[in-house]
């Protein structure tokens, strides 16, 4: 795969769903309290108006109550110019989530293909920068899906490495972003990981390991608010901020990322 500029985050649309009144039951690995339904939905909107605000048509999709967690629509599915490929989530009750979304991605994407194989893979895991796709293995991603997956990617013309995820990780992305332009947002055990080769990183502070995970779409980078070190270092690698509350996503285990899928189509 050649190096194409932008690829990782110049994007004209973006897939969101409204979380549901049953995400209070979403998967968790610590405990910290259930999320608020109606809080999270108005943390949701400030979110969709932030990609909005960076230039993305937003499709929001409704609320599905069978699936707590189905607001994080980036696990089941992952998003390129030449197509969609719907994954297959590493979590049991999560596994129906890539046939719920596949009708929104047909109305976008003339091609959706299914992860081939019986692997999984969590969107998640999934860190695509201008050269390369990182693919993290974890407790949801397997090499079995990693390698059917990076088998797709191929096919397109993209490159793929499966990388080991430290161990007390639950998603690659969980512990780093790119920020675009050759620069990676990681946490110390991820910068010190060798994964990044030669890039630019920039380090999240001790006790903010949650800001890892933000995503640049265009020409902002959308941080989660609270993390004040690590917001400081990424505005002064040279980078526009846009802060958004995260509370009640981070509350069973989800980020900024989780909330969208995020593409560029042929002609915007």
């Amino acid at each position: 795969m050649a190096h194409r500029p932008g690829l990782s985050h110049r994007f004209t649309h973006a897939i969101t769903r409204t979380p549901s009144n049953s995400v209070s039951k979403g998967i968790r690995a610590v405990d910290s309290g259930d999320p608020d339904a109606e809080t999270f939905r108005r943390e949701h909107d400030l979110y969709v108006k932030a990609l909005q605000g960076a230039g993305l048509t937003v499709d929001v999709l409704p609320a599905l109550e069978e699936f707590p967690d189905s607001c994080f629509v980036e696990d089941p599915a992952f998003c390129l110019p030449e197509g969609a490929i719907r994954l297959r989530p590493g979590t049991q009750s999560r596994e129906a989530e890539g046939a719920a979304i596949r009708p929104a991605l047909e109305n976008r994407f003339d091609t959706v293909v299914d992860l081939p194989g019986h692997g999984c893979v969590d969107g998640g895991d999934i860190l695509m920068l201008d050269d390369v796709v990182l693919i993290g293995l974890s407790a949801r991603t397997n090499r079995a899906g990693a390698e059917a997956f990076a088998g797709v990617l191929a096919n397109w013309g993209y490159m793929a490495e499966v990388c080991e995820t430290p161990d007390g990780v639950l998603h690659f992305k969980t512990a780093c972003s790119t920020l675009g332009d050759n620069v990676i947002l990681a946490t110390r055990v991820m910068a010190e990981s060798g994964f990044f080769g030669g890039r630019k990183t920039v380090v999240v502070a001790d006790r903010e390991e949650y800001a890892a995970n933000v995503i640049r779409v265009n020409d902002v980078v959308l941080v989660p608010e609270g993390y004040p070190q690590t917001h400081a270092a990424i505005q002064a690698a040279g980078f526009k901020t846009v802060l958004l509350p995260t509370h009640e996503a981070r509350k069973i285990d989800g980020g900024l990322s989780c909330l969208s899928l995020r593409f560029a189509l042929p002609g915007g």
